[in-house]
């Protein structure tokens, strides 16, 4: 170790005059150290003060930079030394040295910045901010032949598309084009992997997702599939997950997903439908998902549903009702909702034997596929008179609800839930049903709904609720009364923040339940008439024209 200590002496007199020769035998030696004992030798660099030299020994011109930066790149592996490395301004001249045409230097510059900013949001950011994102894109196109070069580049794509930031510097270079150039060159699995994990989180952008598709890059994920998908070979099936998810996710962008869909002639849509029968649950997830993705507008879903893509979601469903996969029947559950929201493909689902299908799940306890089974369900009913009322009539479906409203370690459930039941008595305006939900306790649900913190949910369970009044109050008159409708009202009326419509249905359901005695008598006991009155010069002059008649209904009542 004494000749670590004179050569740490030595650098730290050093001059721009000082002979090349005497730096590298020093420089060596730190080396050298560093391989022996990492961690010591680093702690003796930061103790000497010899980092600060090393911010004038990083030119492009010294012959010394190579090995300058390959020792910071090795002491910054130790994370006590990234700070004292900041601190001695190295990180402007390593920025600037990514402009120079030594290789050498390049691949030692690079692993010095990645080492120093592991880890670091803020130092990462900095970089971002020095304009490194295109220095490091041009530099994978002209060394992509330099596979160290070429994975250190990767590495830091890695490391900084995390950072939201930079992928809108990333979407400004032709990154997505170099990626897709070297992905069709690999061969080896680890390689593809390497650029996978920078691809991932960069296709979040929905920018460079387009760049990706334009790129060629799906026709690469399709070539994937087909060749790996009937091994069972661990490296290739994790190949085959890495590139369906990829597929996916490139999906998630509005033009990247028309752009695939192309009138639902693309080849690359027929061949993600041929993925749903497949025996591999990893495709079946994926081509359900990828359907979900691509039925995100009327145009899509209503194509879709001419063209049999129902009943190959069911085949898949069923497939999967005994012991099945949850990922898969939340996926194909996902797809079904999302084609049933157009208006012309609900009664084709319908009678396809789309809610059937959807009932047999009835019975899961996984939250994630209760909530895309609760508003697929919703989604089909919509101003569907005949399929709400037969629904609403089916006691263990409403028990269920029922059930599920008090799920309160799931709130999308319970909400979802919730809004079913009011939908049930919304579209079919059916005596049968109201029973039915009467008799399974879920009358209570509807009026805690009445207090949601969403609007459109309040809005639902006082339209249910006023329809329950309408046509079964002396039914519903216990569990109005004692879920204690009559004094929520009255809170929602009092209540300056309530939305306009839901004052005006407040008012419309106390006009029905003043059909009932002991309802009545609690209208007259909670001094609504002066609520009332003062809604009458509300702004909105629906509200203030109901507020009249209400006012003169309780007046006469009284």
């Amino acid at each position: 170790m004494d000749n670590l200590s004179e050569a740490l002496k030595k650098l730290k007199i050093t001059t721009t005059d000082s002979t090349a020769d005497s730096l590298e035998g020093c420089l060596d030696c730190l080396l050298q150290a560093l391989a022996q004992n990492n961690m010591e030798t680093s702690e003796k660099i930061q103790k000497s003060g010899v980092l600060q030299v090393f911010a004038s020994l990083l030119t492009p011109q010294s012959s010394c930079t190579a090995k300058v930066a390959n020792i910071i790149a090795e002491v910054a592996r130790n994370e006590f030394m990234r700070n004292p490395c900041v601190d001695a301004a190295l990180i402007p001249p390593l920025v600037q040295l990514l402009n120079c045409k030594d290789q050498e230097i390049l691949l030692q510059t690079g692993r010095a910045l990645g080492n120093i900013c592991y880890d670091s949001h803020t130092l990462q950011s900095q970089l971002i901010n020095m304009g490194v994102i295109p220095t490091l894109v041009k530099l994978l196109g002209i060394h992509c032949q330099n596979a160290a070069l070429m994975e250190m580049c990767l590495v830091a794509f890695g490391n900084l598309a995390e950072l939201e930031s930079s992928k809108e510097q990333f979407a400004y270079t032709n990154v997505a084009e170099e990626l897709v150039k070297l992905f069709k060159k690999q061969i080896e699995h680890d390689k593809k992997e390497m650029i996978f994990e920078v691809l991932a989180p960069l296709a979040e952008n929905d920018v460079i997702k387009l760049q990706l598709v334009e790129a060629g890059l799906v026709e690469c994920l399709l070539e994937i599939v087909q060749n790996t998908v009937d091994s069972d070979k661990e490296e290739d099936i994790a190949e085959l997950k890495t590139s369906s998810d990829l597929m996916v996710l490139l999906l998630l962008g509005d033009e990247s997903m028309q752009k695939l869909f192309e009138g639902g002639k693309g080849s690359v849509f027929q061949r993600v439908l041929s993925w749903i029968p497949s025996n591999s649950h990893q495709l079946q997830l994926a081509g359900a998902l990828a359907i979900a993705n691509f039925a995100r507008n009327d145009g899509n879903c209503i194509h879709m549903v001419d063209n049999g893509i129902v009943q190959k979601l069911m085949d898949l469903l069923d497939r999967h009702v005994e012991n099945g996969n949850v990922t898969v029947q939340h996926a194909a559950l996902s797809a079904l909702r999302n084609l049933a929201i157009p208006v012309v493909n609900k009664a084709k689902m319908l009678s396809a034997g789309v809610a059937e299908a959807v009932l047999k799940f009835l019975r899961s306890e996984m939250p994630p596929v209760q909530f895309k089974l609760l508003g697929t369900l919703r989604m089909l009913i919509d101003a569907q008179a005949e399929a709400a009322e037969q629904l609403g009539k089916n006691v263990k479906l409403v028990e269920r609800l029922v059930e599920w409203c008090e799920a309160k370690d799931h709130a999308g459930v319970m909400g979802e839930s919730n809004r079913l039941l009011s939908a049930l008595i919304r579209h079919s305006k059916s005596k049968d049903v109201i029973r039915t939900i009467v008799q399974s306790g879920g009358i209570k649900h509807l009026v805690t709904m009445a207090t949601s913190e969403h609007v459109i949910m309040q809005n639902e369970a006082l339209v249910a609720l006023a329809l329950i009044a309408a046509l079964e109050l002396g039914t519903a008159e216990k569990d109005l009364e004692s879920a204690q409708l009559v004094q929520i009202l009255h809170r929602l009326l009092s209540d300056d923040r309530s939305a306009p419509e839901i004052k005006y249905n407040s008012m419309v359901l106390i006009c029905a339940l003043i059909g009932s005695e002991p309802l009545q008598k609690e209208v007259q006991s909670m001094a609504f008439l002066e609520v009332v009155s003062k809604l009458r010069s509300h702004e909105n002059k629906t509200v203030a024209q109901q507020a009249s008649l209400t006012e003169q209904r309780l007046a006469v009542e009284s």
